[in-house]
């Protein structure tokens, strides 16, 4: 036992030997290096998905040269030639929806047991650029045009015909025919 006890004490280390000195981390470098400004996670769209958007982050409305209620003709597409009056403006891709104008075949699920499947047909938008004014006393599709009254009003008026498009009576009609239909539509669910 005497021998193991000397051999140990012959292993000792002393304070001034590598392994009995503390750790400093000067003695090597650090593995990972701090980053001083945080990156910042952006998450990107595709490209089909993305809306112009203005410095604040809102979507750009684009202004048309059709409004809710007008008297359209198609002159360009599958259903060119026909003519229907705009139901619905999405403002920031410049679509409109034309009453029945490019209709599409939507299949509906049955949503209780007792209810059947159903194929149902959907007024899809187009692009506001497809359709011309129309106007329906003349039968001609025309450019649209902007003057000022003598009262000092502004409107729009059709270029071929001279045919003034805004009035409050059209504008009260179109959207009381939108709520009618919203309506009836609120009364079927």
């Amino acid at each position: 036992m005497a021998a193991l006890q000397s051999s140990f004490t012959s292993l000792s280390i002393s304070s001034n030997s590598f392994f009995g000195q503390p750790f400093s981390p000067t003695l090597c470098p650090p593995l990972v290096k701090s980053i001083q400004s945080p990156a910042t996670i952006v998450a990107k769209l595709k490209r089909w998905e993305r809306k112009k958007c203005k410095p604040n982050s809102l979507p750009v409305l684009h202004k048309m040269h059709v409004k809710l209620g007008d008297t359209v003709k198609v002159i360009s597409g599958h259903d060119k030639g026909k003519v229907g009056e705009i139901t619905e403006i999405i403002k920031h891709n410049s679509k409109v929806v034309v009453s029945e104008i490019n209709l599409k075949t939507k299949h509906v699920k049955s949503r209780d047991e007792n209810e059947p499947g159903q194929i149902i047909k959907i007024e899809a938008p187009i692009h506001s650029s497809n359709v011309m004014l129309y106007s329906k006393e003349q039968k001609v599709a025309s450019r649209v045009g902007h003057k000022t009254l003598d009262n000092g009003k502004r409107v729009r008026y059709l270029v071929k015909t001279g045919e003034i498009i805004d009035s409050a009576e059209n504008w009260k009609r179109a959207v009381k025919e939108k709520e009618k239909t919203t309506e009836a539509v609120a009364a079927t669910s």
